[in-house]
């Protein structure tokens, strides 16, 4: 691998951006900084440490190391530099996330031959969706009976601009003909869900007469829609855009852009039904307010939640269907309740909702009923105590017996316990519950065990990138037949082209290489020893492998002098290996 050459990552468009640009950028991102914004860190010796943000662990196997800028998790093997986390964790293309962290640390992001970046199918995506939100935010402008409906719900200028809201016309194909204007960018539509197959032309506006409400992702890119009709009776009331390559209801939440651009640390997140609930109560000050897209609280939307902010209000209605919606969020977000994490359930009065609510007693009143807001502990010992007798013990038992799967779920820590002690105080039971499946024991950092020296070599390599000052080519040992010494010489060859490399720099290089996830292993080995004594090992590991190269260059050329078809040269070559050979026993 070439040092300097154009960052190769075609899955992620990032073919323009210089390596050296990404080799400075990882130098001067603090990786725990960048992480610990998004999951708590506790200290560790050395490194860092938390539950792994990518499965569900009880015991923390989840390692930072500030001196390698790099993570790795024991549990699942998830690792690699600051830019490989948001990419995975905030589900960032390549040149997002490089975007994100330049931004972090005050640079831009240069591009070779000083054009924007290359873009691929995904990026002609998100042009044509933010294209159909300004075709849509035209139209809206427009038309008097959108406008007038968007009037009525109290919702002023600022808040049409800010959540982008449009209207799509009742015309059978006006979006088509405005953005369709090719076969293939009629195609694309067709894959975001913005035309449905079929009619006259081949396809047809999937939204059509209806006020429309973007969805955003985490970069406040247009992913898809909701549209809602203004007038009963005109087809379902709200429509969302089907799942498609850039959108899954399911891991998405409507408002959560906007909620974080009204505070950089979100103390509280307010879960509700609906896109006019959600841009209600911003309306009225309560800008943490979102919601999901029609779809009860999943998993991800827990961890989506809890990713943002600490505290999380279910705000649901109080009939049977609300709160049966508030014990699937219960479900969903048992999982995720680790220490520091919080979860409650505000139940509104029958007949209204949060837009409601909120325009009649005002934003005080709706934080009042927040702050009175069930916590989840109690709200979890009521729905399984609805029908049975307290008093009883058959009643105790069946409570404990519908508790424990459920507890089971919680993280190890303080919560876990305490609600184990109310389990205990409601029915006696002592049990404790068993993992509905057991978890893999995390894997400790041990000593580095017997390597190759191949293996030696790179591992040392990838502790202190600099060591490869301490070795020069030519590399006598790269005719060897070893497993690893192709990969041995690259890596050399990059520590030395790069002399600020650190271990996430060079990882981050090797991502798409085959040998990617041996040499993230390696990485995380806790050599002994400090610089001085690495580099005499590395040194002395480069040694013996030469010494094995010649070995076997030795062996080659005494055969052919045995069937005498050695020629001068070769005769040369073997008295030069002869003179090395012996020089090395003189010396050890």
């Amino acid at each position: 691998m070439a040092a300097g050459r154009a960052w190769d990552n075609p899955r992620a468009m990032a073919g323009r951006i210089p390596s050296q640009f990404i080799d400075d950028l990882l130098a001067r991102v603090d990786i725990v900084e960048v992480i610990e914004q998004r999951v708590p860190l506790r200290k560790a010796g050395r490194d860092w440490q938390a539950r792994c943000p990518f499965h569900d662990e009880r015991s923390p196997s989840f390692t930072v190391s500030p001196a390698k800028q790099f993570y790795h998790c024991f549990g699942c093997g998830a690792h690699g530099s600051a830019i490989r986390f948001l990419m995975e964790y905030d589900r960032l293309e390549f040149v997002d996330a490089v975007e994100e962290l330049a931004r972090r640390v005050g640079l831009a992001v240069p591009y070779e031959g000083g054009s924007a970046p290359r873009r691929d199918e995904g990026g002609q995506a998100y042009a044509l969706l933010e294209a159909a939100t300004a075709w849509f935010e035209a139209a809206l402008a427009g038309n008097p009976g959108a406008c007038a409906y968007f009037e009525r719900r109290g919702v002023s200028d600022e808040l049409r601009q800010r959540f982008r809201l449009g209207y799509a016309p009742a015309d059978w194909d006006g979006l088509r003909k405005a953005l369709g204007a090719t076969p293939d960018r009629q195609a694309e539509l067709l894959r975001q869900g913005l035309l449905i197959e079929g009619g006259r032309n081949g396809s047809y506006d999937r939204f059509r007469d209806r006020v429309m409400f973007p969805i955003l992702d985490r970069r406040g890119r247009p992913i898809a829609f909701g549209g809602r009709v203004l007038e009963a009776g005109d087809g379902p009331k709200y429509m969302n855009s089907p799942e498609t390559p850039l959108f899954h209801k399911g891991r998405e939440l409507f408002g959560l852009w906007q909620a974080r651009q009204a505070g950089s640390r979100l103390g509280r997140l307010v879960v509700v039904e609906g896109y006019m609930d959600v841009i209600a109560l911003h309306q009225h000050g309560l800008s943490q307010a979102v919601a999901t897209l029609g779809t009860a609280t999943t998993r991800e939307h827990a961890e989506l939640l809890f990713r943002n902010a600490p505290e999380v209000c279910f705000c649901f209605d109080g009939d049977r269907a609300g709160r049966q919606a508030a014990w699937r969020a219960l479900e969903s977000a048992l999982p995720r309740l680790t220490d520091g994490r919080q979860a409650g359930f505000a139940f509104l009065p029958e007949g209204e909702d949060p837009d409601s609510l909120v325009r009649s007693e005002g934003s005080a009143g709706l934080e009042a009923r927040l702050a009175s807001a069930v916590p989840l502990s109690e709200f979890f010992f009521q729905e399984l105590s609805r029908d049975l007798n307290l008093a009883s013990l058959d009643g105790k038992s069946r409570l404990a017996e519908r508790a424990r799967p459920l507890l089971a779920q919680l993280p190890d820590g303080v919560f876990r316990d305490l609600m184990l002690a109310e389990l205990k105080d409601r029915t006696g039971s002592l049990r404790a519950p068993a993992p509905a499946a057991a978890p893999a024991p995390a894997r400790r950092r041990l000593p580095a065990p017997r390597r190759s020296l191949v293996r030696h070599a790179i591992a040392l390599l990838l502790q202190q990138p600099a060591l490869a000052r301490a070795v020069e080519p030519p590399w006598p040992f790269a005719a060897l037949d070893l497993p690893g010494i192709a990969l041995l010489i690259e890596l050399l060859d990059l520590c030395r082209a790069v002399p600020d490399a650190h271990t996430a720099s060079v990882l981050e290089h090797f991502h798409d290489h085959p040998g990617r996830e041996a040499l993230a292993q390696l990485a995380m080995l806790d050599l002994p020893g400090d610089l001085e004594s690495w580099r005499s090992d590395l040194t002395g590991a480069i040694d013996r492998l030469s010494a094995r190269a010649d070995e076997q260059q030795l062996a080659g050329l005494q055969a052919q002098l045995a069937e005498g078809e050695l020629d001068e040269a070769g005769k040369q070559a073997l008295r030069a290996l002869l003179q090395r050979k012996h020089a090395r026993a003189m010396a050890g």
